[in-house]
């Protein structure tokens, strides 16, 4: 796995505008989004499913409160009215249903103004499963066994419908895997209703 610098052209409008604020990182993985957040002077925590994960992002941002927990039962304990949340690559799990709901629990965790910084898979992400797998609900597929969703322009619009101000949407392709993977960048504004 590569360094993907993907925060770096967001941290402007963090410093500006969140300086202070606490960011939480939905699926921090081995920690990188959370090393960006806290070496700008964010105050950082995390939640990661995976422990070794976890172990990781400990040690790489010591200060940073890193949780193993699957945030769909952890989400908003213990968290004030967040400021910022990151959450990248790390809502295609689920059903949609699921997805929304879970979409509705970070905007009720955001306060007024705070902000999503969103990276979702692409239905183009050939080289990571897109339309390959048994398909349990459209762009939802079993893949390896872990059901992994793929989202198109309109499934991107439709999960942030309500209650968001978008701020940019693009279709964008990192190598943050060595191979390219093709992803929607999504960076919106928790409306006040």
């Amino acid at each position: 796995m590569l360094y993907d610098p993907w925060l770096d052209r967001w941290l402007p409008l963090l410093t500006q505008q969140y300086s202070g604020e606490l960011v939480l990182d939905i699926g921090c993985g081995h920690g990188d989004d959370l090393r960006t957040l806290a070496r700008a002077g964010f105050r950082v925590m995390g939640f990661d499913r995976s422990a070794v994960a976890v172990a990781l992002a400990r040690r790489r941002v010591p200060g940073a409160r890193i949780e193993h927990t699957d945030f769909r039962e952890r989400f908003a304990v213990g968290v004030p009215s967040l400021g910022v949340v990151v959450a990248s690559l790390s809502l295609h799990y689920y059903p949609w249903e699921e997805t929304l709901a879970l979409v509705a629990k970070i905007r009720s965790a955001l306060r007024p103004g705070g902000l999503l910084l969103c990276r979702l898979n692409s239905t183009t992400d050939r080289h990571f499963g897109a339309g390959r797998g048994d398909e349990i609900e459209p762009n939802l597929f079993l893949i390896d066994g872990h059901p992994k969703r793929f989202f198109d322009e309109e499934s991107v619009s439709a999960l942030f419908s309500k209650g968001w101000k978008t701020l940019s949407i693009q279709q964008l392709h990192t190598r943050k895997y060595l191979r390219q993977k093709a992803l929607w960048e999504v960076v919106l504004e928790r409306s006040a209703n």
